[in-house]
């Protein structure tokens, strides 16, 4: 039996058992990181520098590139650092940071999603109605409460997960810090407190879920009723990357927390882990940047710019 206060580290989850492999996931891994540092931070200085890029749209897309960065710094570095180190720990201040900054980025990230949809929904549904309704004082409301409720949600788990007595040793079974497996090195029944916190928040990403599944029924719905191809094209154009950013975001995070107990093995878990909490958030601007040719222009009229000067 051990006790929370005399624990002054965890062990994380080892990416692999020999130095090879250690060495294979830290180059792994800094090849996830570096393309999701350029990716983000293309997008970032593309909708900041492009003047006719300061709509709605990219605006909320600059904050989603934002919690990407903040999700990636997160976890990686750490990862990366014990895989070269060939060490597990993590101190027990740090793994409540992770904790929360982990938990406040993906929220964020989650509600940013959300709003961006309603986007979408105003933009081709109501157009009349669109300035009105997403005009710029509405948008920073939209960013500044996404970002607000991200901090209040991470920061209540984190105080109530690591005010838990813990009875049952410091190993974590994944490569970063998650509540789920602290919760399980908690003493019988102590965890009632924050499963309830956890109850809750199903019920608000499941009503964020409806929410989303509703706008993009009516969306599809309104795009087929435009006469002109270019027309559906266009509306088509729009949502879908952001669609697809949904999609991968909910399905890998499902699958995480949802997968059967029959097929879970610690090498499952760890790829299931990577593929949630860093393949997406390096993903997103390539999904977005596909598709979006102002998007698209903007980044190449940046980077063209940064190689003409050197």
């Amino acid at each position: 039996m051990s006790n929370s206060s005399s624990i002054s580290h965890f062990l994380l989850l080892p990416l692999a058992d020999t130095r090879q492999l250690q060495l294979l996931h830290f180059c792994l891994f800094l090849g996830i990181s570096l393309a999701a540092l350029l990716g983000n931070g293309l997008i970032i200085s593309a909708v900041a520098c492009g003047h006719h890029l300061h709509t709605p749209m990219f605006f909320f897309l600059l904050n989603l590139a934002l919690s990407n960065l903040g999700c990636i710094c997160t976890t990686v570095p750490k990862a990366m650092h014990n895989s070269l180190r060939d060490t597990r720990n993590i101190s027990y201040a740090g793994c409540a940071s992770q904790v929360f900054l982990f938990m406040f980025f993906m929220s964020a990230e989650y509600s940013l999603l959300t709003i961006m949809c309603y986007d979408r929904y105003v933009s081709i549904c109501k157009p009349l109605h669109y300035g009105t309704l997403l005009g710029s004082r509405a948008c920073a409301h939209m960013a500044a409460a996404a970002w607000a409720s991200a901090f209040l949600y991470s920061l209540l788990h984190t105080v109530n997960t690591f005010s838990l007595p813990l009875c049952h040793g410091n190993v974590l079974g994944q490569f970063f810090c998650e509540i789920p497996h602290i919760l399980k090195l908690t003493c019988s029944n102590s965890y009632l407190r924050e499963f309830g916190l956890i109850v809750i928040s199903i019920y608000l990403a499941l009503g964020c879920f409806v929410f989303i599944i509703f706008s993009y029924v009516q969306i599809f719905r309104a795009v087929l009723r435009i006469p002109s191809e270019q027309g559906r094209h266009k509306a088509f154009s729009t949502c879908l990357p952001h669609l697809a950013v949904v999609s991968l975001f909910l399905s890998t995070g499902i699958f995480t927390y949802l997968k059967p107990p029959s097929i879970a093995s610690p090498s499952l878990d760890l790829a299931v882990s990577v593929l949630y909490s860093v393949v997406p958030q390096a993903l997103n601007p390539l999904i977005y940047s596909l598709r979006n040719q102002e998007l698209k222009a903007e980044v190449w009229r940046l980077m063209m710019g940064c190689f003409q000067e050197h």
